[in-house]
């Protein structure tokens, strides 16, 4: 089942104290990013924190260790805690220490015309 996009908004609203939290449709479940890091997964109309020690230290009981889908490892989901968002924002912050950066993006190998046998 594909996530609605009120759940979306709804999550990006409890996330306004970050700024900057931006979101990218995945597969019709969404990615969520905050300074250049994916840190959380919207599935199903469930929100996933990508784990960490510290994610999970800070979480304790209040964040359920499961796959955001099937055959994925398990991350962080958040349920009683949806409608906090000075939780769900130190949660995010916690995490997000943690986190690498991306790798650069190599840059893309532009194609070459070809010359056809036929042409001289």
């Amino acid at each position: 089942m594909a996530s609605g996009k009120e759940f979306l908004a709804f999550v990006c609203d409890q996330l306004a104290l970050l700024g900057g939290v931006t979101s990218r449709k995945l597969f019709g479940e969404y990615a969520l990013y905050w300074q250049g890091k994916v840190v959380a997964l919207i599935c199903d109309d469930q929100l996933f924190i990508k784990p960490t020690q510290a994610g999970r230290a800070f979480a304790g009981e209040d964040a359920t260790p499961a796959p955001p889908f099937s055959g994925a490892k398990d991350w962080l989901r958040v349920d009683d805690r949806l409608d906090d968002p000075y939780w769900l924002a130190e949660l995010l912050r916690q995490s997000w220490d943690e986190l690498p950066l991306p790798a650069p993006k190599k840059p893309r190998k532009h194609k070459t015309a070809r010359k056809s046998a036929h042409s001289a």
